[in-house]
């Protein structure tokens, strides 16, 4: 059962007759809204998508709580207009907007450019606007009930405190700020209260003395942990998810569902505690405030809004996840449209179907054209459409532009702004450095290379046995280290096509690409032309120190299977899934990490030589596979509790296998 269905029965269950359900989400609109608070919306999203299977009336409720008073101005807005900073204080809906834009507040402003992202979402969502709401009095009953409470909703705030209150502080207590009708600002404090707790008197820093008519002014708003509760009884909210601030023991939650019962006596929604979103090697909160401004917007530049809903509607709320600006996408995108086809050809398990159910908002059929041949192929044709129709047909997979027409664009820009190392450009002449440098018997297996492209005509699969045959020719079939010459045939012919070490698959790349393109690049019998020696004797560039890249090439032959073990065998082999706690160099290795393990019952560490293929951060928090019962033996001095399982193969270098993060530590392999 999907999570979010394990949450729609909880909400049926507690009032199984209600005639519609309200899940709710809420922002501020501080600034751009970042991906970490589009879990809000998408978890919410997903119960009201599960009640609505379940055959229940449901709406998602946003409300922009943009009465909420200014804190800090983002680095994006203090570039664009420096006088800002005087604006703390007051509610973002009363600010200026600091752009040369229509929108008339600051409010205004980041609220459209969210709300535009969630249209192309196909998210439908019933909005609140908190200064219009708190505005026009629809709060007034509720401000004068929490007044009257004062000392209660004192006493309920203490009990969450770990400091003793001061003498006189429940006294000077008001759960309500006065936003000043001078400065604008909530630096305000009441200095009296009348009996019927309808009038106040007030100061405020700015000088300004008045008096407060709560049954008629309404520039003023509840202290949030008091806002929150009173607002869930306005809206009769049933669910509302929080980020893991809100979800701690002792949080916003825990004190507003108090708050809720007691002072206004409605029973607190369910709720579930989100973690926060990672970008690909960043970890850690984000947040729009600090100039890091990573919204669905941005997200859309790259991802399908489908394959961002399933990354949320796939990984459970309290789990991370991360987003991937580097080639991690495009296992992202495999991964998405392997389910999406199941889903489609009905073999999908129950739990898959709730995933895309949840996160498929149009009727419209995705078209699942490999997301890795539009970056790989896309490059080297300049993502022309028709060379690149072409390209497909002669591959055997015959897409044409109304198939890839969405995901072309967003192929591009993902090459283009994230990964430009990966983009693939044919040398303009012969690489006659690479040529030079090479021995004997690889300038032979570049001329065999040329001399089969020149007069064969060859299918896709002859090409793929070709291009593996070419350096057993040259070296001999029983060369001891021909998996490693083969390796290197591969490196040359892409070092003299594209002057790098690898790039897309070699035999659907010389395979898809028209011989004039390249041939020629191949075709060293004539000498230099004078193109060429200009080329050569052009004044190099400044070096840029780059980390050194894993260098991958074509795949392994697939070897034999194994020889036959018994089932009782095979359970003699203890596959456990472990948590990496922490990862650590070791000292004098070049290619061995510490890895030190939960493994659901202690902890335990191993040695791997996965130095070159991963930075720690990228394995901290992961679940991994281990097996859990072979016998101690110390690596660089380091004493190994087992082996972890990876996929090793010349096409994608090393790679442990990763579980999935709902697997609890401990659990048994079989």
């Amino acid at each position: 059962m999907h999570w979010s269905d394990r949450i729609a029965e909880k909400i049926i269950k507690r009032n199984p007759d209600k005639e519609e359900y309200v899940c709710a989400a809420g922002i501020s609109p501080s600034g751009s809204i970042h991906i970490g608070n589009f879990r809000d919306i998408a978890t919410s999203l997903f119960v009201v998508k599960a009640l609505e299977r379940k055959g229940k009336k449901a709406k998602l409720l946003f409300s922009w709580d943009e009465y909420d008073r200014v804190r800090k101005i983002p680095v994006n807005v203090a570039k664009v207009r420096n006088d800002m900073e005087k604006y703390i204080g007051a509610p973002y809906a009363d600010v200026p907007n600091p752009f040369d834009t229509e929108e008339k507040t600051y409010a205004e402003y980041f609220e459209k450019e969210f709300e535009a992202a969630i249209k192309r979402f196909g998210i439908k969502m019933d909005y609140r606007y908190q200064a219009q709401m708190n505005k026009s009095g629809k709060y007034k009953d509720y401000v004068i009930e929490a007044l009257k409470k004062r000392g209660e909703i004192f006493d309920i705030l203490d009990s969450f405190r770990t400091q003793d209150a001061r003498e006189g502080e429940r006294e000077a207590y008001y759960p309500v700020a006065i936003y000043c009708p001078e400065c604008g600002r909530d630096t305000t404090k009441i200095t009296e209260l009348s009996q019927d707790y309808t009038k106040a008197k007030y100061v405020c820093v700015c000088g300004h003395e008045g008096e407060h008519d709560f049954t008629k002014d309404f520039n003023c708003k509840l202290a949030w942990k008091i806002d929150w509760p009173m607002r869930w009884k306005y809206e009769q909210v049933d669910f509302e998810p929080g980020g893991k601030d809100h979800a701690s023991p002792g949080g916003s939650y825990d004190t507003s569902k108090v708050i809720s019962r007691k002072i206004f006596d409605y029973e607190a929604p369910l709720f579930e505690g989100y973690e926060f979103i990672g970008i690909k090697g960043v970890a850690g909160k984000m947040s729009g405030s600090t100039g890091l401004n990573l919204t669905p917007e941005t997200l859309l530049n790259i991802y399908q809004p489908e394959v961002i809903l399933w990354l949320y509607a796939k990984a459970e709320p309290n789990k991370a996840f991360d987003f991937c600006f580097d080639d991690g996408i495009l296992r992202q995108y495999f991964e998405f449209d392997k389910q999406y086809n199941s889903f489609l050809d009905g073999t999908a398990d129950d739990y898959i179907r709730d995933i895309m159910n949840n996160c498929l908002m149009f009727d419209e059929k995705i078209k699942t054209v490999p997301m890795s041949h539009l970056v790989q192929l896309g490059s080297i044709v300049d993502f022309n459409v028709e060379m690149l129709e072409t390209v497909f047909e002669k591959i055997g997979t015959p897409y044409k532009y109304e198939d890839f027409k969405e995901r072309l664009g967003l192929a591009k820009y993902w090459l283009e702004n994230c990964s430009p190392e990966n983009v693939n450009r044919l040398c303009p002449v012969r690489n006659w450095p690479v040529y030079e440098g090479l021995d004997e018997k690889e300038r032979d297996a570049v001329k065999m290379l040329h001399t089969y492209l020149s007069g064969n005509e060859y299918t896709l699969d002859e090409l793929n046995k070709e291009l593996y045959e070419i350096p057993k020719r040259i070296y001999g079939y029983e060369a001891e280290n021909l998996k490693a010459l083969q390796g290197t045939f591969f490196k040359n012919v892409y070092r003299l096509l594209l002057n790098k070490e690898k790039g897309p698959r070699l035999y659907l790349f010389l395979y898809a690409i028209e011989k004039d393109k390249f041939l020629s690049l191949l075709d060293f019998s004539t000498p230099k032309t004078e193109e060429e020696e200009k080329a050569l004797t052009a004044p190099a560039q400044e070096p840029v120190e780059e980390e050194p890249a894993v260098e991958y090439g074509e795949p392994d032959e697939v070897a034999p299977i194994g020889e036959e073990i018994d089932i009782e065998e095979f359970r003699k082999i203890d596959l456990r899934v472990c948590k990496v706690l922490k990862c650590a160099e070791i000292r004098k290795s070049h290619s061995c990490y510490k890895l030190t393990l939960f493994d659901g019952l202690k902890e335990r560490v191993i040695v791997s030589s996965i130095k070159q293929y991963y930075k720690p951060e990228q394995l901290i928090g992961k679940k991994i596979i281990v097996v859990a019962n072979l016998q101690p033996t110390r690596f660089v001095g380091v004493k190994s509790e087992g082996m972890l399982l990876a996929g090793t193969n010349n096409a994608c270098g090393c790679q442990v296998v990763i579980v999935d993060d709902i697997v609890p530590e401990g659990t048994r392999i079989c």
